[in-house]
C-alpha cells in the first residue's frame, strides 16, 4: 500500500490496477479524540461526491485496561497525558466542540476501546456502514462533548438509543460472540496494512492517508486519487422518462436519431 504524504503538495501516485468506484476504509476508534474531526470531515466528503463509499474499520488504541497500564503505567495516568491531545484535537476539529475542562472535572478513568468497538461493529452487523457510523459518532459524542463515561455498557446504550437501530436486535448482536470475532479481524487488517495509527484512511487498498488532514487536503488527494485510476468521484445520475425527448444515439458508427 502506497501512504501519500499529504503534509507535502508534492507526492506521487502509483497506478495498480482499478475499479468502478472510490472505496475508502476507515480506521478509527471511538477514544480517538484526531477521529472526532476526521467524521466529520469524511461525512462533508461522502455528501459532496457521490461515487465513493466509506468502509468503517476498527482500530484500537487501548482494547482492555493492561494496554493502558503498559503505555502510560497505570490506568491513572492516562487522563492527564490524553487531556493534552484533547486540547489539540479541538484545535484541529472544525466546530472545535471538545469539552476538555468538563471533562478534567470527571472522577473515572478513561475509556478503553473495547466497548464502544463492539457496539460500533454490533450496528454495522444489523445495519451496514451507516448505521455504524450513526452509533460511532453518538458515542464520540458522549466521551468528547458530554463527557460521559463510554466504559460504561449504560452510557453505550444511551448512545445507541439515540439512532434508528432497533435497540433489542442490537442488543443481541453486541452480545454475541461474532461481534469480538469480527473487531479483531479488523485489527488484523490494520497490521496486514500496516496501519499503525489512527485516524487512517486506506482507498482502494492501495493508498493511505494518515491522520485528521483538512478537508480540501484530504478532496485534492481524492482527485489525484480518481485521475489516476480513471475512477470520477461523482457519477452521472439519469433519470428514466417515458418520453426520450428526442435524441441521436451511435449505433455501429451510424447515427440513429428519433
Amino acid at each position: 500500500m502506497k501512504f501519500i504524504q499529504v503534509i507535502s503538495s508534492d507526492y506521487k501516485i502509483v497506478k495498480q490496477g482499478g475499479c468502478n468506484m472510490i472505496k475508502i476504509e476507515f480506521f478509527h476508534d471511538v477514544i480517538c479524540s484526531f477521529c472526532f474531526p476526521m467524521s466529520a470531515r469524511m461525512r462533508k466528503i461522502t455528501e459532496k461526491y457521490n461515487n465513493i463509499e466509506v468502509i468503517h474499520r476498527s482500530f484500537a488504541l487501548g482494547w482492555q485496561a493492561e494496554d493502558f497500564i503498559r503505555g502510560f503505567g497505570s490506568r491513572e495516568a492516562v487522563k492527564p497525558e490524553v487531556l493534552n491531545h484533547w486540547a489539540q484535537a479541538n484545535q484541529n476539529d472544525d466546530e472545535h466542540r471538545f469539552n476538555i475542562e468538563g471533562m478534567r472535572q470527571t472522577d473515572f478513568n478513561f475509556p478503553i476501546s473495547k466497548p464502544g468497538l463492539l457496539a460500533t461493529k454490533a450496528a454495522g452487523i444489523i445495519g451496514g456502514d451507516d448505521m455504524y457510523w450513526d452509533v460511532f459518532d453518538r458515542i464520540q459524542n458522549k466521551l468528547f462533548v458530554e463527557n460521559k463515561n463510554i466504559e460504561d455498557i449504560e452510557v453505550i446504550e444511551e448512545a445507541v438509543k439515540e439512532t434508528s437501530i432497533p435497540f433489542q436486535e442490537w442488543k443481541s448482536q453486541f452480545e454475541n460472540k461474532e461481534t469480538e470475532e469480527a473487531v479483531l479481524k479488523d485489527l488484523q487488517l490494520a497490521q496486514a496494512y500496516g496501519v499503525h495509527s489512527a485516524p487512517t484512511l486506506v482507498i482502494n487498498q492501495k493508498y493511505g492517508i494518515s491522520g485528521a488532514q483538512p478537508q480540501e487536503v484530504i478532496e485534492k488527494t481524492l482527485n489525484q486519487i480518481s485521475k489516476d485510476e480513471g475512477i470520477p468521484l461523482n457519477k452521472l445520475i439519469s433519470f428514466q422518462t417515458n418520453d426520450t425527448g428526442g435524441m441521436c444515439t451511435v449505433v455501429d458508427g451510424k447515427w440513429e436519431c428519433d
